[in-house]
This record gives C-alpha cells, structure tokens and sequence, in this order.
C-alpha cells in the first residue's frame, strides 16, 4: 500500500499538499509540532478539513527527537513517499539567539528524517522543500541550478542548504532516492500572516498604508502555491536527487507587485518605506529549465490571478 508521511502538514505549503493529496485518494500521515511561530490557531484551521478525511492521520511529535513512533502508523511494507516540509521559517528571525531554533528544526529534524527513511528501507521518494534563500545575493540573473554558487546571505538560508546537502549525501551515500526543489517566493491562499502579500491585503483592506522595507526596487519571483503543489507531485517520480528550481515566472520589482495589488483590489494604496533588514537580498530570479526538462513542470497562474485569488481567501 502506498502511503505519503508530510512533514509540516499544518504549515501554509504542507497544508495545501496534504488537502491535494487527499482530493486524489492517497492516504496522508501527518506530522507538525504546531510551533508558535505565528497564531497556532491558523495552523489548526489550515488542518481543518483534512481531519474530517479518514485518509488521514495527524501525529503532533518532534522530528528532531527519536522517531519509533513512526513504526505505530507505517508498516515495512507499505511503499513511503515523504515529503519533508517541515522547517523553522523567518529569514530575519534567524539572527542572534534563534538561530538554535533554527539548527534543531531545519538541520536536525532534516538528518533524524533522512536516518529513519535510510534505516526503514522502501521508501520511493524523499522530497525535500528548500528555499531560493540559499542562493543569497546572485551575481548573474536568473538563478541556474548549475551556475549559481549557494552563498546564503542569512541564517536561515544556511539552515536549508545545509538540510539539502544532507539530502544530497544520503542520495549519493545510501542509495535514497530524493528530490530537492528550491521555492521562490511563494504566496497564495493560506499563506503566512507575516509574509508580504498577506500584510500588504489587510492593510490596504483596513485603509492603512503598507511597509515595506527597503526602497521596493528589490525583485522576486513570486510563485503561486498551486503551482508550487504541482511541482511537489511531479518530484515524486524524480528520484536522481537532483535539486530544482521552482520559480513562477513573475519576476518584478516589489513595487510592481504593490501597483498590480492596487489594481486588483481597486483602490490606492499607501506605501511607508523603511530600512532594509538583515538577510534581505536584491533580487531573486528562478531559472526552471530543469524542472521542466526532468520533471514537465512550468508555472501557470499569473500574479494578476493569483493576488486575486488570495485576497478572495484572506476576506472570506
């Protein structure tokens, strides 16, 4: 029997693929510590209507604590996919004393995992949720996965490529199969509250200006969560251990994005400019050429639709 184990399956993206899944008749283990990084409230609505699903199995443990647990809920036989979401997120978070926060939930639960995957044996897939973050500033544009040197400009940044080089080693070493795929800048229903979009909607809903830190002349590859999800699925038969950018093609400028928000939601929108934060970079821009040639994957939901899709869920 085939099971699917995420890992951070109350997060906005783990959420999102766990629902996926469930809509195709897989059955889901889920595992989240429901840390308290944002209103865990939202974390328990994101899993809301997967809970209502036989299918599905929530497990609240530490992944970076001893993970026999596992063997109450999956069977040596069963043919395992995972997909391992789970992470501490925050680019400027990740500075001064979290940063142990971020070394137990990024590194250590990522090597306890890939131990555990290794040990059981049988498992089809690891599937791996890395981050742009590990580029850090680029110097040539778009980021390529071959020409593009991994110099993380923050904490956090050093976390998940530390994480994916852990993946890589138990591929080449082990013989596990996984995929690693690098997000861009992802937004879209149920996305965090402290992300940018999500600000940027209940500000602009409220009547109060937005911030933004820098001058907004920083670029993005905003990348909508559908998009994301169907990528994920596609890497389950990517077994090389490869890692791949997943980039949606909307690359502008920040404030690009706040003037196609104006037009969407159809009013003016008041920005209020300040200094740049630590681990914040200029630009990101995704090159996906091997996601399409390994995988068939391209994004497909333009920010125009997707900020309006969004805004809908964020005022219902």
């Amino acid at each position: 029997m085939k099971k699917y184990l995420v890992t951070g399956c109350a997060g906005f993206i783990g959420s999102t693929l766990t629902d996926r899944l469930l809509s195709e008749g897989a059955s889901v283990i889920g595992i989240d510590i429901f840390r308290d990084y944002y209103d865990v409230s939202i974390k328990r609505h994101n899993t809301a209507s997967a809970l209502k699903n036989p299918s599905f199995t929530l497990i609240e443990k530490d992944l970076s604590a001893d993970l026999e647990f596992l063997s109450e809920f999956i069977d040596r036989s069963d043919e395992l996919v995972i997909y391992h979401l789970a992470a501490q997120a925050g680019v400027r978070k990740s500075w001064g004393t979290d940063f142990r926060i971020y070394t137990r939930d990024n590194i250590d639960a990522t090597q306890n995992l890939l131990e555990w995957a290794h040990s059981r044996g049988g498992v089809k897939n690891f599937v791996y949720a890395s981050s742009s973050s590990i580029y850090g500033i680029p110097v040539d544009l778009p980021m390529t996965e071959d020409h593009t040197v991994p110099a993380p400009h923050s904490p956090y940044g050093v976390t998940k490529l530390a994480a994916e080089n852990l993946v890589r080693l138990y591929t080449a070493n082990m013989g596990l199969p996984s995929a690693s795929l690098r997000f861009f800048t992802v937004y879209g229903p149920r996305q965090r509250p402290d992300m940018a979009f999500n600000r940027f909607i209940r500000a602009a809903s409220d009547g109060k200006p937005i911030g933004v830190f820098g001058n907004g002349k920083q670029t993005r590859d905003f990348t909508y969560i559908d998009d994301i999800v169907n990528g994920l699925r596609l890497a389950e038969n990517s077994i090389r251990g490869l890692a791949m950018n997943l980039g949606g093609g909307n690359r502008v400028t920040l404030l690009h994005a706040i003037e196609t928000l104006s037009n969407v939601m159809g009013r003016k929108i008041e920005i209020e400019f300040s200094e740049s934060k630590l681990g914040d970079v200029p630009d990101t821009w995704a090159s996906a050429e091997l996601a399409l040639t390994e995988m068939g994957w391209k994004p497909s939901v333009s920010l125009e639709e997707g900020l309006s899709r969004e805004i809908t869920w964020l005022m219902s």
